[in-house]
């Protein structure tokens, strides 16, 4: 449908689906929440307990879920999943604004570089040797892609993006400011005392479909790739270590952090500051709630937590003395059983 300023209701169902009730000409100009929408915009209902803002609501039509579909006398599009369908009407009114094609005159670009076909370099970009960049790719102010290094078709690199020699980025990927590909897992040897570095000789290979925050590093594998597989999103300020593989479709917010050689499966959600140590594997599908630090492989598909949740000082203070304890407990505990065992034993 192309950028749109003015859209029906029948065209978003013609393009998106989903049963369409009420007015099928209301026009939309764009999208917002339930209590700041206006009479030309449409709004969502995603979870139900906000049901009570759609009576109070001035949007002119709403998207909303089967459980819902009553729930509204005004204009509305019933769905399955509106959260997934706000969004491609959000994108819908708000698409990824592309540059024009061009080359920056401040860029360096080396002759040995093979750009295709409408792709656009910002200025101060520096592309080295034997990159190459795929149709319609955007690289943003100040990006460096190092000798070797393959862009895919579309992809969209923020300014400042540097992408260290040999590394592979798919078709399509978003890459946001101050991210780094590639850059040397932390990877030393002691000996006598001292650090000897272990060369990183590895790439980053990144599937297409893929999204990685600001200032988010994805280190380079020691000897074999690091991976990350197709429609991976990973958040802000998260650090991928050397050798990890992340499957396909996985979900990685903020400020977590994976040690090296982990396996991440297919279809994850790995909440924010969530730790995981390294040579572990996480089976397809599972869940690490926020804050949770995993120090062993997790096979049996779920939700894992490993979470103190906050509480007044002076109590976590009596809980944490308690734990301290928690062995020498154990040991009484187990002395006390023995005890009654042989109590139990002696002829009455």
């Amino acid at each position: 449908m192309g950028q749109a300023t003015r859209v029906s209701l029948k065209d978003l169902v013609r393009a998106f689906g989903g049963e369409l009730l009420g007015n099928a000409d209301q026009e939309i100009t764009g999208i917002s929440t339930l209590t700041s929408a206006g009479p030309t915009e449409i709004a969502f209902l995603s979870n139900s307990k906000y049901r009570h803002q759609l009576a109070e609501t001035l949007a002119g039509a709403v998207i909303i879920g089967l459980a819902d579909r009553d729930a509204s006398s005004l204009p509305r599009i019933v769905t399955d999943n509106p959260y997934a369908y706000q969004a491609r009407v959000s994108t819908l009114f708000n698409p990824l604004q592309r540059p024009l094609a061009g080359i920056h005159a401040s860029a360096v670009v080396d002759p040995s570089a093979q750009l295709g076909v409408d792709v656009a370099i910002g200025a101060h970009v520096v592309i080295g040797p034997n990159v190459h960049i795929g149709d319609r790719a955007v690289i943003g102010a100040g990006c460096q892609l190092g000798d070797g290094v393959e862009i895919g078709p579309d992809a969209f690199l923020y300014p400042h993006v540097v992408v260290y020699p040999g590394c592979r980025i798919g078709a399509r990927g978003i890459f946001h400011a101050g991210a780094v590909i590639g850059s040397d897992g932390f990877g030393f040897a002691q000996d006598q005392g001292q650090w000897l570095k272990v060369p990183q000789t590895g790439r980053v290979i990144i599937g297409d479909d893929v999204e990685i925050g600001a200032n988010t590093t994805v280190d380079r594998g020691a000897l074999d790739d690091t991976v990350i597989e197709s429609g991976v999103k990973i958040d802000n300020l998260v650090q991928v270590a050397h050798n990890v593989r992340i499957g396909e479709n996985t979900a990685i917010a903020a400020c977590a952090g994976i040690a090296g050689s982990a396996v991440i499966g297919k279809g994850c959600r790995i909440g924010g500051a969530a730790m995981i140590v390294g040579h572990l594997q996480i089976a397809d599908g599972i869940t690490v709630s926020p804050g949770t630090m995993v120090t062993k492989s997790l096979t049996e598909p779920g939700t894992y937590s490993a979470i103190w949740a906050a509480e007044p000082h002076r109590e976590w203070l009596k809980h944490a003395a308690q734990l301290r304890r928690m062995e020498e407990l154990s040991n009484r505990v187990r002395e006390l059983e023995k005890i009654i065992e042989a109590l139990e034993r002696k002829p009455s």
